[in-house]
């Protein structure tokens, strides 16, 4: 009898294995396929409302100054590097068959031709760092040139001369929600906070994606709520029929004129009555407080309308013309990832949101073939792409995470339908990494080499190491067996992307990576910018 031949499945269809019991979770549904990974934003309060110089139009000087810190408190966002998290529910590869890995040596000192085969590389196309057969540095990290992931991203971003990344080596269990990979809460610490939202997540979860967040980082003042396409981002802020009915330059001096008549009448109120029993200075420190809470309401409204009474502001379909450099219209229409993408990319990229999660669900795809899993990299690949060409658009720097829970191995079977690339056969976690990606405007960020450890430009392009087989040696490094560890390590460099590496003790005096000389050790690359996204170097 003839061997049954797998079918390719399409990105979107589901995953069932023989060796998995049905799904009966929203986690399991989400790595296996069954139910999209959706979108999500945080909206913490109105206190995060602030004034922008978009409009030609601005606020009139009296109001303008009450949004000072000392008064109203509206002010900008942090100007932190923009953040976006790619969580690949299911367990997705990475190591060897995407982003080439590497011994104690660093990302270039080869494994085994069997480990190799492990993961997922037949012989014939090992990766050979002197002669370059079979290495693309097209992003700087080397990157296999079979790499699906790779050629997804090349897809939608070509300027890759300013773009370099790391990869770090660590285990995390198999087809789980427990492990906690998100660093949202982390990067809103290490300063990140946007003009009109904190964080956007991907799905309704304490995270805002499948993972979980380390509980010693989470702030439930910021978790996230649902948004799953463009038309949801515009529906974050209703101004009303204001705007819409006299314009926009002449309903914000609607609500200037607002604002100063409540004003007038709330200062000559009393709201003491009722409050006989308080001390009176207490009663008075009172008064003041709410009128003052009062009055930046309305300063807040009108600060508001200023900045979003158009709703094209928020728009992230392909009437945004710079989305429409990433995404065409057809592409938004036929594809839920790309529409989450465009609005995820677009509130960070535009400073509307500090950071955000991206989920995407279906790979957990050991198959028993190599293309349904090459078919999901390869979309992973263009979502990553159309955020760094957003950011090449926009001229901002970006930080890029992808991370997966656990990851795949292959028992050495090749795949005629994927070119003799070997098949993805079970879950394995030790093969498992998570990588970065970092954008420059202007040229390539640095690798770290100013620190007061020994370690090489190749070393610090991966923070840890394999061993010959392929597996991750635990002991290498704080990260390797520890995902609370790996969040840290994501903020670490998040931080060191700033100049602000000697501030992490003090903003996470409790982190576990060690002494001064391991934190130099576990940082990837130089500073790119002095402190705020705006300033360069």
């Amino acid at each position: 009898m003839a061997k049954k031949k797998n079918r390719t499945l399409h990105p979107d269809e589901p995953l069932l294995h023989p060796d998995h019991s049905r799904p009966v979770t929203r986690r399991e549904f989400v790595s296996q396929g069954f139910i999209a990974g959706t979108g999500a934003v945080l909206a913490p309060s109105l206190l995060g409302m602030l004034a922008s110089t978009r409009q030609a139009h601005a606020l009139s000087s009296d109001l303008d100054a009450l949004k000072a810190i000392t008064e109203c408190n509206i002010v900008p966002g942090a100007d932190k590097i923009p953040f976006i998290c790619f969580d690949l529910a299911g367990g997705a590869n990475f190591a060897g068959s995407n982003v080439l890995v590497g011994g104690q040596a660093g990302i270039e000192d080869s494994l085994t031709s069997a480990g190799y085969s492990k993961l997922g590389i037949p012989g014939d196309r090992l990766p050979d760092f002197a002669t370059n057969a079979f290495v693309n540095r097209d992003l700087g990290i080397p990157f296999h040139s079979e790499s699906s992931m790779l050629a997804g991203i090349k897809m939608r971003f070509t300027n890759t001369t300013e773009v370099n990344g790391a990869v770090i080596p660590a285990r995390s269990d198999n087809d789980t929600g427990n492990n906690p990979h998100n660093p949202m809460y982390g990067i809103n610490k290490a300063g990140a906070r946007g003009e009109l939202l904190t964080l956007i997540g991907s799905r309704n979860s304490v995270s805002g994606g499948n993972s979980m967040s380390p509980a010693s980082m989470i702030d439930l003042s910021v978790r996230p709520t649902k948004i799953d396409r463009p038309s949801d981002t515009q529906g974050l802020v209703d101004t009303g029929e204001l705007a819409a009915k006299m314009g926009l330059n002449n309903a914000t001096r609607v609500m200037e004129s607002i604002q100063r008549v409540s004003s007038d009448k709330l200062f000559n109120a009393n709201v003491q009555t009722g409050l006989n029993d308080i001390d009176p200075d207490t009663s008075a420190t009172y008064d003041a407080g709410i009128k003052k809470q009062a009055n930046c309401a309305y300063v807040k409204s009108a600060d508001m309308v200023e900045n979003f009474g158009d709703p094209t502001a928020l728009d992230s379909s392909a009437n945004d013309p710079d989305i429409a450099q990433v995404f065409s219209a057809g592409d938004l229409a036929g594809d839920g990832e790309f529409r989450k993408t465009a609005a995820v990319m677009k509130m960070v990229l535009k400073g509307y949101a500090g950071a955000g999660t991206i989920t995407m669900g279906g790979y957990d795809y050991h198959t028993g073939n190599r293309t349904t899993g090459d078919a999901r990299d390869l979309r992973a690949g263009q979502c990553i792409g159309a955020c760094l060409r957003y950011a090449e658009i926009l001229g901002k720097p970006l930080m890029i995470y992808v991370c997966s829970d656990g990851s795949l191995s292959s028992n050495g079977t090749p795949d005629a339908g994927a070119n003799g690339k070997l098949v993805w056969t079970s879950d394995n976690s030790s093969t498992a990494c998570s990588f970065f990606l970092v954008y420059k405007p202007g040229g390539r960020p640095v690798l770290f080499t100013s620190g007061s450890d020994s370690f090489t430009a190749a070393q610090h392009q991966q923070l840890g190491w394999f061993r010959s087989g392929a597996s991750v040696e635990t002991n290498a490094t704080p990260a390797a067996n520890n995902v609370n560890l790996l969040v840290e390590t994501v903020i670490l460099n998040y931080m060191a992307l700033h100049g602000e590496i000697g501030q992490f003790a003090s903003k996470f005096p409790n982190h576990g990576l060690g002494n001064n000389t391991m934190l130099d050790r576990m940082t990837a690359f130089e500073p790119i910018v002095n402190g705020t996204a705006s300033n360069i170097i």
